[in-house]
């Protein structure tokens, strides 16, 4: 959904993208269930998850298909991954990362609050711990057509197949272990919606070209970011206002809502309604990718 208002903007700030501690933390409660292209820069024209019916690999296979498959390319943006919308039009995608575990399975009601009050649309990226941890607040952003609930991984690490690590968080160390991030949650995510994801992000957003094209096989599109919008969750609200001045039409945004006494709900409605006046337009993540 699609909905019009204001503001003006330029400059993203990289920041930590952990967005909580404890990224090792145990495994949830969830067992994965059966349920990208190589490198290059992120762009919205990379190939999408089929849509097709074709049975979404086992585990045993994407062991079979990529476990001696070396990458080559590891960072923000990998090839098939999404980090801008294919629009000149001012439009815009804000997505916040739910991370869970230690210090960050929090709720930041006010930033909700706010976009409901706004009707501005998001896509939120839940990840599993965060899910059991607030499965009441779960439920009411699931029930609100207004969100697009999104997979932030089974223990929000670094999706890797070489165990690459990002802001000293440990990735996945083969293809193994990126499937059961991605497809842990997927199976949480599928049970709780009655459908599954779309998207996936990756804890840190890192991700290598072979874990990318993972994440497609198993029928989700890894998203990624251009403007940085909270500094994982450590920007003060006039550095998330500075940081949404570097959004352009196509522009996706990352924030977080799971640490509510950050600056990023209050930053949010300082550059929230700058953009609306300006004549921007938010959408969730699958209707800009329509559009």
């Amino acid at each position: 959904m699609a909905v019009r208002r204001r503001t003006m903007l330029a400059v993203t700030a990289s920041g930590v993208l952990t967005g909580c501690s404890g990224a090792t933390a145990s495994a949830p409660k969830t067992t994965p269930a059966q349920a990208t292209q190589p490198t290059g820069p992120a762009s919205s024209r990379s190939p999408r998850p089929s849509a097709s019916a074709s049975p979404v690999p086992t585990r045993a296979e994407i062991v079979a298909r990529y476990g001696k498959v070396k990458p080559t390319h590891w960072g923000l943006e990998v090839t098939g991954a999404l980090s801008r919308l294919s629009t000149t039009r001012k439009v815009t995608a804000l997505t916040f990362d739910a991370c869970g575990g230690r210090g960050g399975s929090a709720y930041d009601k006010a930033l909700i609050e706010f976009l409901r009050q706004s009707s501005v649309p998001a896509t939120l990226f839940l990840n599993s711990r965060w899910i059991d941890e607030n499965p009441a607040v779960f439920k009411e952003l699931a029930a609100d057509p207004l969100f697009e609930i999104a997979n932030h991984g089974t223990r929000h690490l670094p999706l890797s197949v070489s165990g690459r690590s990002a802001y000293q968080i440990p990735g996945t160390r083969d293809a193994g272990e990126a499937y059961d991030e991605v497809a842990g949650n997927r199976a949480k995510l599928t049970d709780l919606l009655g459908h599954p994801p779309r998207f996936f992000r990756s804890g840190t957003a890192y991700c290598d070209d072979v874990a990318a094209r993972i994440v497609t096989d198993l029928g989700e599109r890894f998203a990624s970011f251009d403007v940085n919008g909270d500094g994982g969750a450590t920007f003060t609200p006039e550095q998330v206002q500075q940081a949404m001045r570097a959004v352009r039409p196509g522009s996706v945004v990352i924030g977080h809502m799971n640490h509510p006494h950050g600056g990023t709900a209050r930053g949010m409605r300082m550059a929230v309604p700058r953009l609306l006046d300006s004549g921007y337009t938010f959408v969730r993540l699958t209707d800009g990718v329509r559009a």
